[in-house]
């Protein structure tokens, strides 16, 4: 009941599918499929013949309808799917037939014993066989079975000969005895549309097309194993994937229907070798012989070990050519690897030595920024001690001027002590405090946050602060020359009346109690920002 269902639903499936043009690749992925699954099938049969045995061991053994009918049930099971087993039960077919005197089943079972030697290729002995069956009132049935018979068992010959000088008489004798077993019993209508499909394509009928008659076997709700018949018949009137379809068809139900003596998969295996889709054709290749040495069937065992190493070599070339392709391709990619690999790698080596030149050039910006400004701070620096050089000298011209005026006067007037009261009221040192607040004013102007900055680096308890009325003390004022660039110990002390050691001596002891390094005391000096 099981087999039914899912024979209809594939029936239905495939007759929906094809009205919609089923492609034959997907028949062909039917086909793998169940392919996985022929074991099941086997089993399937292999139950059903050891039911039909036991039925057979407690037939009684008087009862020549019982036994005949359970024997030919097993032979049935056998025919298409073992041949030394069907050997064995048409022979007992035939021994109980002759034993109960009965002419009509004795002929039936002669038949049935050609039938099986004909399907494992013993053709003189199939010929032998139907030779002396004595034809004398033959019914309509026998006499078609028979000319059938001795038809196809012709027309293999032929093909198994594939000579044309020796095959050409096969085949006419084929084809008379063909057109004889037609006449004794005329096709159904059925069989004619299905004949149909053999004639030419100047006699067939336009509209039976490969649809048409993949269309029709499904809907004839026939068994898998008739099915499988129908199909490879049709097979024969066409050509490439026409002739696919139908003998995929054809193998689908030979699997299902557990047949081995078959003849399709072997003929799909071949015409797909021929269309250059040679891993299929081995696979299906490989399926034939397992059948033909599992059924026995030596003739279809000799076709297939002459093809099947031809198969099996196109495999191993297309795969040797598949991984030539695959090994070039790899070395291609290695190659396209390497290359990138050397052009990232200079690529990597050029960007870091851009990054190297841009951070020089930061750096170097950076340098040259610090120059302008220190160049910029020295030249507002400059202009204003020139601006108060020329201011400060002139003030002092403009005295000496009027001194020279006054002392000139009073010479001429020979009023020398007023020159000497002149003299004494020129006091240097109130002069010189006079230029020095002058300076100290001039540089807290540039630099108003210096006596902060200048005890920053200090602790304290000793920083040091200008008294009040004070601008700079001397502590202060020789670290404000040397921020005025002023570095030369002599310079500072001729700037300001000191002695070199005295100089010295402020520094040395400022440097001293710093918070920061003696030797980076001046540096911290210099950066006292300047303000413009």
């Amino acid at each position: 009941m099981k087999r039914i269902i899912l024979m209809a639903v594939f029936s239905m499936a495939f007759f929906q599918g094809y009205t919609q043009h089923v492609d034959v690749d997907s028949l062909i992925t039917v086909l793998k499929s169940e392919l996985k699954k022929e074991n099941s099938y086997d089993l399937t049969r292999l139950n059903r013949i050891r039911q039909l045995r036991a039925s057979l061991l407690l037939a009684d053994s008087n009862s020549f309808d019982l036994r005949y009918n359970l024997t030919s049930k097993i032979y049935e099971e056998y025919s298409s799917f073992k041949f030394d087993s069907a050997y064995v039960y048409v022979q007992e077919m035939i021994r109980l037939a002759e034993k109960f005197k009965k002419r009509d089943q004795l002929i039936a079972s002669e038949i049935h014993l050609g039938y099986t030697l004909y399907f494992s290729g013993f053709y003189k002995e199939a010929f032998d066989v139907i030779g002396k069956i004595d034809t004398t009132g033959f019914s309509k049935k026998q006499w078609s079975d028979y000319l059938t018979m001795r038809a196809r068992l012709n027309q293999s010959i032929a093909d198994f000969d594939n000579d044309p000088f020796f095959s050409r008489g096969y085949y006419e004798q084929s084809d008379r005895d063909f057109k004889s077993a037609q006449v004794v019993v005329p096709y159904n209508e059925f069989e004619k549309t299905i004949n149909q499909a053999l004639l030419p394509d100047s006699l067939r009928k336009r509209n039976l097309s490969p649809d048409y008659f993949f269309n029709l076997i499904n809907q004839q709700n026939l068994s898998p194993h008739h099915v499988a018949m129908v199909a490879t018949h049709v097979s024969a009137a066409f050509q490439g994937r026409d002739r696919i379809l139908f003998l995929a068809l054809a193998a689908i139900g030979d699997i299902r229907s557990s047949t081995k003596e078959t003849l399709a998969i072997f003929l799909l295996a071949q015409d797909l070798y021929h269309m250059n889709q040679t891993n299929d054709a081995y696979i299906f290749m490989q399926a034939a012989a397992r059948n033909a040495n599992f059924y026995g069937a030596r003739n279809r065992a000799v076709q297939i070990e002459s093809l099947l190493p031809l198969v099996a070599g196109k495999v191993i070339d297309e795969k040797q050519h598949q991984r030539d392709k695959l090994l070039i391709g790899f070395l291609i990619f290695f190659l396209v690897a390497v290359v990138l690999f050397f052009l990232l790698f200079i690529y990597r080596k050029q960007m870091l030595q851009i990054r190297a030149s841009e951070a020089l050039i930061k750096d170097k910006n950076r340098q040259l920024e610090d120059v302008n400004e220190k160049l910029l701070e020295s030249a507002k620096i400059k202009e204003e001690l020139i601006g108060l050089f020329f201011k400060t000298c002139s003030s002092y011209i403009e005295i000496l001027e009027k001194m020279r005026h006054q002392t000139m006067h009073s010479i001429k007037l020979k009023k020398y002590n007023e020159v000497n009261d002149l003299m004494k009221d020129i006091q240097i040192n109130k002069e010189k405090e006079s230029l020095y607040n002058m300076l100290d004013s001039a540089f807290l102007a540039m630099f108003p946050n210096f006596i902060d900055s200048f005890n920053a680096l200090l602790k304290k308890e000793d920083q040091i602060w200008p008294k009040s009325g004070e601008t700079l003390n001397a502590t202060l004022r020789i670290f404000a020359l040397m921020r005025l660039g002023i570095h030369e110990q002599e310079a500072i002390a001729k700037i300001l009346d000191y002695s070199v050691s005295t100089v010295y001596t402020y520094k040395t002891r400022i440097k001293s109690r710093a918070l920061v390094p003696p030797n980076d005391f001046e540096q911290k000096i210099m950066e006292i920002k300047f303000i413009k």
